[in-house]
């Protein structure tokens, strides 16, 4: 007899996700919660209308936690057609600046233009002005054991 094979079946492979669709982006949001990344690992790219962060993301999908631990992986989130970069309670000019990313949501405006609101903890928050939803998420590096050992946790 043959069974099916399940999801946990499948081997681990590096993330390589699209959104185009503010419920796709739900996801692409739940992956990226909690990533890290320093302020000087942003970038705006104005006459390619783009957008990017560096992120070290922590591995929510990862189903071997229990045998190697928590782990993080260097991502890159990328926002095409950006028309404006705004940012809010993030001290720029401070290089050393650490920021962390909660969660990320789409405000629909007209014919599928709109803001992508990156938010941040401590208050801070990045605002995008986007003339249609188009955001990836890609691992680039092999993931690596999490600096603090810990899974983040929010208290609610």
């Amino acid at each position: 007899m043959t069974e099916d094979a399940k999801f946990e079946d499948g081997r681990e492979a590096p993330l390589n996700l699209g959104a185009m669709e503010a419920e796709d982006l739900k996801i692409l949001s739940s992956l990226a919660q909690d990533a890290v990344f320093p302020i000087t690992e942003m970038t705006w790219q104005p006459t390619k209308r783009r957008f990017g962060l560096l992120l070290n993301r922590f591995r929510w999908e990862d189903r071997g936690r229990e045998r190697h631990g928590p782990e993080r992986v260097q991502s890159l989130l990328v926002v095409d057609n950006v028309l404006r970069v705004a940012s809010q309670g993030i001290d720029r000019s401070d290089k050393d600046t650490i920021l962390s990313l909660l969660a990320i949501t789409f405000e629909p405006g007209t014919e599928g233009a709109g803001h992508l609101l990156l938010t941040l903890a401590g208050d801070g928050a990045l605002r995008l002005e986007i003339e249609a939803l188009e955001v990836t998420l890609k691992d680039v590096t092999r993931p690596y054991r999490a600096p603090s050992g810990k899974v983040p946790h929010h208290e609610g």
